[in-house]
């Protein structure tokens, strides 16, 4: 794949942002795209490794070194099919996918991966730009109707591919827009939601229809979609944020990170919100992950007076031991563009309380060193280093620590559908009962059935999810898996 020798000849390059004071000022995307010329180059970078572990590292198994090579030739039409012959929607993953088939490059021994991502971001990107993405329309109708409840990427996807075999889909969605996460969890200026839009306008014109503004379970009884629906998929996402329960928890200025990130995207979006910003405030941010990330390049855009990051887990090393996790998805440190933007890194902390002002205002949080060693079973035990206790200052505290498994109250307790260990929608992903809940004719896949996962995992869910529900219908199913 690509040039032979590229990977001698040419240097990893990738996308650059737009300067911190720029991109500090709006809510758009600042990332600067290769040109086309260096993209060819970095093509042509994929060498002929034999074995394409970068394969292993994608969830959607995309035939990367196929469009490596395509774009190393300049045949950016039939780059663009091979992506999407695996891939329902790689303009969102080429933005907001942290890469696992990177760190899987065999190039990545050295430091230099092939710059993946952004070549699947630029083939999908002039792919639109060209009118090379039309809606894929069925020449014939089944007959079969199914529902899909959520409109993530686990759900447009498994509608999508359900769509494009000529069954009648039903998207049903709580909120007023399509998108689920993507739409008001992720910030505009990681991925603008004009993306969304267009894919939504695909999909509408493929045979597609959505409900917004339904809450099954709420403003409608599960009932009547196995009523009038001959299959129904939950793909509703993990939405059940981790609480820190400490004392100070109901303190003023303690919320969620959804409950933050979520009217930003509304405002960006136009609609008159009202509520809290981070306008002037000292900003705790109590998590690691991407969901805080998202928080701090947001409290800084609002115009925040500091912003601090705390993580309870040690500071991973800066670089990983390559003998001993290449080609698996390594434990190193990360510094997301937001992070980069302005924040204070805190690590091995614990949280053990909000401290009040007096009003009823969160004006601190108590914190205390920790430390991280293996016990006698192998297991990893945390402990409270002694006197190690101290203060943060914050006026604004935003709990950013993941997510433990669907909200049961409505559609789950209404269907009864069983739940595994943690909570998730019980259902496997293999064999003749793959996707397939407890529940006659129901089905689950995304973050839903496996618990809160990458947006890249969701889509691979959904295409398989629709593949065992199109075999369900039918008997057997070309779509792939």
């Amino acid at each position: 794949m690509g040039k032979t020798t590229g990977f001698k000849e040419f240097s990893r390059q990738d996308r650059a942002y737009a300067p911190v004071a720029e991109r500090l000022q709006h809510y758009q995307e600042f990332i600067i795209p290769l040109n086309e010329p260096d993209l060819r180059q970095q093509g042509a970078r994929c060498m002929d490794c034999g074995i394409p572990f970068c394969h292993q590292g994608c969830p959607v198994n995309n035939l990367i070194p196929d469009w490596n090579d395509l774009v190393y030739r300049g045949d950016w039409r039939r780059a663009c099919e091979v992506l999407h012959s695996t891939n329902n929607f790689p303009e969102f993953t080429g933005r907001i996918c942290p890469a696992p088939c990177e760190a899987s490059c065999t190039l990545n021994i050295d430091d230099s991966p092939v710059t993946i991502k952004s070549i699947e971001c630029s083939i999908v990107d002039r792919a639109w730009e060209e009118g090379w993405i039309q809606p894929n329309i069925p020449k014939h109708r089944t007959g079969r109707r199914i529902a899909v409840v959520g409109s993530g990427p686990a759900g447009l996807a498994c509608a999508q591919q359900l769509a494009r075999v000529g069954h009648k889909v039903h998207v049903y969605e709580k909120a007023d827009r399509i998108g689920g996460l993507l739409r008001y969890g992720i910030p505009d200026f990681k991925m603008e939601k004009a993306l969304i839009d267009r894919r939504i306008a695909q999909l509408h014109a493929e045979g597609v229809a959505f409900h917004t503004q339904t809450h099954v379970g709420v403003d409608m009884p599960v009932s009547r979609l196995l009523d009038d629906f001959d299959a129904l998929v939950l793909a509703g996402g993990s939405e059940q944020p981790r609480d820190l329960p400490i004392p100070g928890r109901d303190l003023d200025g303690v919320h969620f990170a959804l409950d933050f990130l979520q009217p930003q995207n509304r405002r960006v979006a136009g609609d008159p919100v009202e509520g809290f910003t981070a306008e002037g405030r000292q900003v705790l941010v109590i998590g690691g992950g991407d969901t805080g990330s998202d928080c701090i390049g947001t409290s800084n855009r609002q115009g925040a007076r500091s912003v601090t990051q705390i993580e309870i887990l040690p500071q991973p090393p800066e670089r990983e031991n390559k003998a001993l996790t290449w080609p698996e998805w390594p434990n190193r440190l990360r510094t997301s563009s937001s992070q980069e933007e302005g924040c204070e890194r805190i690590w091995s902390v614990a949280s053990k309380a909000f401290l009040d002002d007096g009003q009823g205002r969160v004006r601190a949080v108590a914190c205390v060193r920790v430390a991280w060693a293996k016990d006698e079973t192998g297991s990893w035990r945390m402990t409270e280093i002694p006197d190690s206790e101290f203060e943060l200052p914050a006026d604004l505290v935003l709990l950013a620590m993941g997510f433990l498994h669907p909200v049961r109250a409505g559609l789950l307790a209404d269907l009864r559908v069983e739940l595994d260990g943690r909570g998730n929608v019980k259902s496997g992903t293999e064999g003749p009962e793959a996707y397939h809940t407890s529940v006659q004719r129901v089905f689950a896949a995304g973050d839903m059935r496996r618990g809160q996962s990458l947006v890249v995992w969701a889509i691979r869910e959904g295409r398989q999810c629709a593949r065992a529900v199109d075999e369900y219908l039918m008997g057997k199913s070309e779509l792939p898996r």
